[in-house]
């Protein structure tokens, strides 16, 4: 497994759920593409297997937020080499396959992914992605090659990422490589927007970073250099403005148009993302000018009530500011 995809899913393991239906997903996600049901001596399992000791807790814990069971994680020698770790539901294993939607209401095993998935919101493709990749995904590094893809149990199941990546936006196609199914997505501002839609930011901007690298090679170094440079600059301005909102959502407590506030969460939830991608994240989508607008209203109206207050204002109020930056953390 490549150091960027050791990252990506170091970073993901840390991503809270808060919404129980996107904790589900996440099971889901991680049920069908890391794990298996099976029966030993009439009692039913739910066993995961992953080479992250880091992924196994964070299928444990999400588990013992469902069903409040905690499974037993033990490692075990791999196929290949090395060790891998295997996560056994065996207390709540069949209330955790029906509150997953892995098993139909009469009782089936399903082959794809849940109904709930496939029809869900945006928020629950992302969810049920995160899981699938936790337990079976990898992400090439761009200095050599341009993939994010995850190995999937089956083609049915393989499409119904294709399915969820759809909704996030995303291209994604089906492949067979050695006789393994799987997602792929080749295009590199499509891996740079999954990652982001997964809450991979800062394995995102490495990614952006080594991928210009690798584009402006044959162009010269001085291109290469601005460009990246650019990149940080971009990523120091979305940051500046993430702070911004923060303190202006604190000014104005619950005094907030919902399309304001709806785009202020999107820039604190996404700190490092720029304008372009915000818009893709909204749901609905829409385009960066849109968004841009939006959070400058956002600044606008908090300064104004800020004020009429007798309070800092938002810029006052975060430290280090740049007045050459866009207040909506503009670049893309």
């Amino acid at each position: 497994m490549s150091a960027l995809s050791n990252q990506a899913k170091a970073e993901l393991v840390r991503v809270p759920t808060a919404q129980g239906a996107q904790r589900l997903a996440e099971l889901a996600g991680m049920i069908r593409f890391g794990g298996e049901l099976s029966v030993e001596h009439n009692t039913l399992l739910v066993v995961l297997r992953t080479e992250s000791e880091a992924v196994a807790q964070r299928f444990a814990q999400q588990v013992q937020a469902v069903v409040g069971a905690v499974p037993i994680i033990r490692e075990t020698p791999g196929a290949k080499r090395g060790y891998l770790f295997e996560a056994r539901v065996e207390e709540g294993a069949k209330e955790l396959i029906r509150r997953t939607g892995m098993v139909s209401p009469g009782g089936h095993q399903i082959i794809g992914m849940p109904l709930q998935v496939v029809s869900g919101t945006v928020e629950i493709a992302e969810a049920a992605w995160r899981g699938a990749f936790l337990v079976a995904g990898s992400l090439s590094d761009p200095s050599r090659s341009t993939a994010l893809d995850v190995a999937a149990p089956g083609q049915e199941a393989a499409l119904a990422l294709v399915g969820c990546a759809r909704r996030m936006g995303v291209t994604a196609k089906t492949r067979e490589s050695r006789g393994v199914e799987k997602v792929s997505i080749r295009d590199g501002e499509g891996v740079g927007a999954m990652l982001s839609r997964l809450g991979a930011h800062t394995t995102r901007l490495l990614w952006d970073q080594k991928r210009i690298q690798r584009e402006s090679k044959p162009s010269a170094n001085r291109l290469a250099n601005f460009d990246d440079a650019n990149l940080r600059r971009s990523a120091r301005a979305a940051m500046h403005a993430a702070a911004r909102v923060e303190e202006a959502m604190a000014i104005l407590g619950d005094d907030i148009p919902d399309h304001l506030a709806q785009a202020g969460q999107l820039r604190l939830q996404h700190k490092h993302a720029s304008l372009e991608e915000l818009g893709r994240l909204s749901d609905p989508q829409m385009t960066k000018d849109a968004i841009a607008g939006r959070i400058r209203r956002l600044l606008h109206m908090a300064d104004k009530r800020a004020e009429e207050l007798g309070v800092p204002n938002t810029t006052q109020r975060v430290k280090n500011t740049n007045p050459k930056d866009d207040p909506s953390g503009a670049k893309s």
